[in-house]
């Protein structure tokens, strides 16, 4: 996130995002919860990747550390005028009453780590009994709560087992299941639902209007009512990664070999990170919708992926659903391995489509 609060994509990052779209009911029930002195001290906002979970934390936090001359708009929500003091502060990670935990750069391996790791949990603990320096309440944000280690999570159930006065603790998860049972009992759960259809159009007609009426209805079918996912797809050629994706298993089980060297050669590049992760979401995305058709005799609703209907039937026919199931898992952690311990990108996608075409004979 840049300085002003942009994330890398040009949108709003989470902190500084003064729009929550499609999630009302969850913004009213915390208004109410507010508004009776009922709010709990620690939430847990669960639901998919990429659909406004951080924005409505913080969003939440801005709230309950304004003032109340700050509180704007609708009575029943958790609007606060973005060009008050604590929305700019907050913007800028310089509030001293908001703490926001979250996995972190390791200088060394050039990446995000892979966990939230316990030093950084146990500085919630220190941080929600100090005093709070605006008089008010002390507000800690784990974002992506499901990523600590184990000593990390059993040093936040500390915490949750003895909370302090006017002190909120906000969890935003994409996978609320992982974290343990007890975390979760002594949370309130928000669950928050994937985006509808014309919403995502209209949010991507917003982000990137420069997308055609094809481009945003195929992206808007990929997407999965997720807008970050979206703009990820967009933003990283994944159209164009889709469609040479589409054409070539739609050929299977006979592989055009040139046809899919120059394809992985074209994403498997150390400037391709990117693109390389983004390919095998969508390869993952295309293998689950095979096992869906052969379990479930599903039938494709998104009509920008329709094109594709009669390749899926003639796939899933040529495997049990187990059988596609156990190879996108398989696929899927290969690749995993292969971004983590930086091994070699291009065998491992051409692999992937090798089993696939095995598969499919």
């Amino acid at each position: 996130m840049d300085a002003d609060g942009t994330a890398a994509n040009g949108t709003p990052a989470p902190r500084a995002n003064p729009d929550l779209a499609g999630h009302d009911a969850a913004e009213r029930e915390l208004r109410r919860l507010w508004d009776a002195g009922r709010l709990p001290h620690a939430i847990l906002i669960g639901g998919p990747r990429g659909i406004g979970k951080a924005t409505l934390a913080f969003r939440l936090a801005r709230f309950v550390l304004a003032e109340e001359t700050a509180h704007c708009g609708d009575p029943r929500g958790l609007a606060i005028d973005p060009t008050s003091g604590v929305s700019r502060r907050i913007a800028a990670g310089g509030h001293a009453d908001l703490l926001t935990v979250e996995r972190v750069f390791d200088a060394q391996r050039r990446r995000l780590r892979g966990e939230i790791a316990v030093e950084q949990t146990r500085e919630i603990a220190g941080f929600l009994h100090l005093t709070a320096g605006e008089g008010g309440w002390r507000v800690a944000i784990v974002d992506g709560a499901e990523e600590m280690n184990r000593n990390a999570a059993n040093a936040l159930l500390k915490i949750l087992e003895e909370p302090p006065q006017r002190a909120l603790l906000l969890l935003v998860s994409h996978r609320p299941g992982a974290l343990l049972p007890t975390i979760r009992s002594r949370c309130r759960q928000f669950r928050l639902e994937a985006l509808a259809s014309p919403l995502l159009g209209r949010l991507l007609a917003r982000y990137r209007p420069q997308l055609d009426e094809t481009e945003t209805a195929l992206l808007t079918a990929l997407a999965r009512g997720s807008i970050g996912r979206a703009l990820e797809i967009a933003d990283s050629g994944g159209l164009t990664h889709y469609r040479a994706l589409a054409e070539m298993l739609a050929a299977l089980p006979r592989l055009d070999m040139r046809r899919l060297h120059a394809f992985v050669d074209g994403i498997a590049g150390a400037d391709a990170e990117a693109a390389y992760r983004m390919v095998g979401e969508l390869l993952s995305q295309y293998l689950g919708r095979i096992a869906a058709l052969g379990a479930q005799g599903f039938s494709e609703r998104a009509p920008d992926l329709r094109a594709e209907s009669a390749t899926l039937q003639r796939l899933a026919a040529r495997g049990s659903p187990a059988r596609w199931a156990a190879l996108r898992a398989a696929i899927d952690e290969n690749l995993a391995q292969v971004r983590e311990l930086n091994l070699d990108r291009k065998q491992a996608m051409l692999g992937a489509f090798f089993a696939i075409a095995q598969t499919a004979r």
